[in-house]
């Protein structure tokens, strides 16, 4: 049994990690609109030097450990789907949702991600959906129409590309929460992060190497990427592994409201966002909607378990 204080300590952390993901999303619309920097160059450049650091950084933890990933056919199968299906789309569409619109309704429309699993299920594992799930899809597709209509049902907020683009990004990141499950039940989950952003990052390079085509090399272009390197991987991911040992999973995942609120305050502050009482609603239905999924799930652990 976890203790009350190390619980609001985990609750803490966890709240602090939404909060770097935020930053993060606020930051890549920095990079994509106002310094209009190429998907493709930001990507090989933020999945190298990503992978690169937390390569070596478990390198100095696990020391020769961190190649146990690749024993396994099971476990490689996991970690290159992971790289490229989960975490390299992810972050492909997720950088066009937000270069097409704007980071608050990307990360609105990403933070789905949880009902596409559910969906993912009904559809591949034909597992009928439990009413709690029914429910919440409910309530976050009116929380989403209200999002990208302001309340106008007749006119998006944002361009059609954008929401497609951030729908993918919703369906990609639920892909990212289940593709490294096999690799990361018998290896440490940050060298499964690790490898599935270095294999990404090659895969990008492929694509586009990062010392070609290079933009005008700026402070605020050095500074920019530094803080989604940061901010967006490292930091938020080596909190939530420090969380989990302090507090339990589904209270952790609760924090990761916090994420699209961050995300909305900041555009407003930064972007000059102008939210208007629907979208406000919007952004609070869909989160109350992933609670009411999440609060379903546990009870029904909770019931199994009698």
């Amino acid at each position: 049994m976890e203790s009350h204080s190390n619980v609001t300590k985990g609750i803490i952390v966890a709240g602090f990690a939404s909060l770097s993901w935020g930053i993060s999303g606020t930051v890549l619309q920095l990079i994509s609109q106002n310094l209009a920097i190429p998907a493709t160059w930001m990507l090989s450049t933020r999945t190298f030097f990503t992978g690169a650091i937390l390569l070596l950084v478990c390198a100095g933890i696990y020391r020769g450990q961190i190649f146990d990933v690749f024993k396994t056919k099971e476990s490689l199968f996991s970690v290159l789907t992971y790289a490229i299906f989960g975490l390299g789309l992810n972050l492909l569409t997720f950088y066009y949702a937000v270069q097409t619109g704007n980071a608050s309704t990307a990360t609105i429309l990403q933070y789905l991600s949880p009902l596409f699993i559910v969906l993912g299920a009904v559809v591949f594992q034909r597992k009928w959906p439990m009413r709690t799930d029914i429910i919440a899809f409910v309530v976050a597709l009116i929380g989403v129409m209200l999002c990208i209509t302001r309340g106008d049902i007749a006119h998006l907020a944002v361009p059609t590309v954008s929401l497609l683009w951030g729908l993918g990004s919703g369906i990609t990141a639920a892909l990212y929460v289940v593709l490294p499950k096999k690799a990361a039940a018998k290896n440490p989950p940050l060298v499964v992060l690790g490898w599935g952003t270095m294999i990404a990052g090659i895969c990008f390079n492929l694509i586009h190497p990062f010392w070609t085509n290079t933009p005008e090399i700026s402070t605020t272009l050095v500074l920019s990427v530094s803080t989604v390197i940061l901010f967006g991987t490292i930091i938020p991911f080596a909190m939530l592994l420090y969380a989990s040992r302090l507090a339990p999973s589904d209270v952790i995942s609760i924090m990761d409201a916090l994420q699209p609120i961050v995300t909305s305050v900041l555009s407003v502050f930064f972007f000059h966002l102008k939210l208007n009482v629907f979208e406000i609603a919007g952004i609070l239905v869909v989160i109350a909607a992933i609670y009411i999924l999440q609060w379903g799930r546990r009870k029904t652990k909770e019931a199994e378990k009698l």
